[in-house]
């Protein structure tokens, strides 16, 4: 436990002196090794670890990126919120809505939280600046909206978590569909509440005759058709995780090409946008694999679950305790390096403990949805402030606040009620 405590506080003051996470993980994981157990073991395990990135499994990843960055260069957005304008629009906070159900739509073929925020602030805030909304109120519906990217599946960070607790990752995207929705709807209902208090952050727009309603529903074949043979290919055993990922991208890549959306030079500048994406993680991907061997060769994943044995906790207490940790890390990190950093401690005691991984999986997950949108560190809030500099910060955080709460509160019924999570999987016999 000391070595591990000490290489905790080497990565901390590494991270104080500004040093990249995933560089800080890696140091403290090699030197840990190297003062443990010699300085030639050190080196093979750090080659080890280094070439096991390199494995098919995680060809995955920038496939699913690359998917999400055609898809959006094919304009399928657009026809997302135009479809759920026509159904929404004309209600009181009609647009705060379409927004958040553009976003679950365009999650559920992106799989990343900063490209649905990114996309969705180019669709959606000049409408609802049209019709007169708040900034404050429109800009914390896309940085809440956002978070919808990385549950409903595709979700790369469900397949980072798959690949480092040998899941599998058909069941925890299965495992992440209900849950994706049931914040899309909670979130609904905060617009709705929000809006039925103060109606001035949310005008209503005009109504939609319902002859073009359906037109517009029609022009969404694209996405439904892109989501449906990914994982209707995945769930039926008709290719695995990584192949579903290259039919997505292959998908994505004809949508633009037929849409005459795609020139040459654009292509070459979205596979660099994908490549550079994919290099990042990767790197800090690296980076936790070294810092979690030192930590797993160190007593500290025993001793804390002895610790949590002897003080006969229940198993609901052990996750609660866990996710207010989540809570209280995902202020101050990154949401991937959080769980990369924390999943090598909390996993074996959650296996322990006789919980499933997978229901494990996507609450923390749901953890670090939240962590996107609450301060200091927020991303989504940061990425959005980049793309509507004129919209203070402090705008931006009163807007999300109602759905921080909502986040809270499903957040509590995934831990209560695990079948929510866990009905899918186990009803697809995954």
């Amino acid at each position: 436990m000391n070595e591990a405590m000490l290489g905790f506080g080497g990565l901390f003051l590494l991270m104080f002196l500004r040093v990249p996470l995933a560089f800080a993980m890696g140091i403290v994981g090699v030197a840990g090794m190297g003062f443990m157990r010699g300085w030639p073991a050190a080196g093979a395990s750090a080659t080890t670890e280094v070439l096991d990135v390199a494995k098919y499994t995680l060809s995955v990843v920038p496939l699913f990126i690359l998917m999400g960055q055609l898809v959006t260069q094919a304009g399928m957005s657009r026809e997302l919120f135009r479809a759920s304008f026509a159904f929404f629009g004309h209600r009181r906070g009609g647009l705060s809505l379409s927004t958040l159900v553009s976003c679950a739509g365009f999650g559920a073929i992106c799989g990343s939280s900063l490209a649905t925020v990114a996309t969705m602030a180019r669709v959606a805030m000049p409408e609802m600046r049209r019709y007169r909304y708040a900034d404050s109120f429109a800009a914390g519906t896309i940085a809440a909206g956002g978070t919808l990217g990385i549950l409903i599946p595709p979700s790369v960070i469900l397949v980072i978590y798959g690949i480092m607790t040998e899941q599998s990752i058909g069941a925890l995207f299965a495992a992440g569909l209900l849950p994706g929705l049931l914040a899309m709807a909670l979130y609904m209902v905060a617009a709705a509440v929000v809006t039925a208090r103060s109606p001035e952050l949310g005008p209503p727009g005009e109504h939609t005759p319902w002859r073009e309603r359906w037109q517009a529903l029609r022009k969404v074949w694209a996405v439904l058709l892109l989501f449906g043979v990914v994982m209707g290919g995945l769930y039926g055993g008709l290719f695995t995780a990584t192949e579903a990922a290259g039919v997505g991208a292959m998908g994505g890549l004809l949508f633009a090409a037929l849409r005459r959306t795609l020139s040459w030079g654009r292509l070459i500048e979205i596979l660099g946008e994908s490549g550079r994406t994919s290099a990042m993680l990767f790197t800090i991907l690296i980076g936790a694999s070294l810092f979690a061997n030192f930590i797993n060769y160190t007593t500290m994943p025993t001793d804390l679950r002895d610790a949590v044995v002897g003080l006969g906790l229940s198993p609901l207490m052990v996750v609660v305790g866990i996710c207010l940790i989540y809570v209280v890390l995902g202020a101050a990190m990154e949401t991937l390096s959080m769980i990369l950093l924390t999943v090598p401690i909390f996993f074996p005691l959650i296996t322990h403990m006789g919980l499933d991984p997978v229901w494990f999986g996507v609450l923390i997950v749901c953890v670090a949805e939240i962590s996107l949108i609450t301060p200091p560190v927020g991303m989504n809030v940061f990425v959005l402030r980049s793309m509507l500099p004129e919209v203070p910060t402090g705008a931006i955080w009163r807007g999300v606040t109602p759905f921080v709460l909502v986040d809270l509160v499903r957040l509590g019924l995934l831990i209560a009620v695990p079948a929510i999570t866990l009905w899918l999987p186990q009803a697809l016999r995954l």
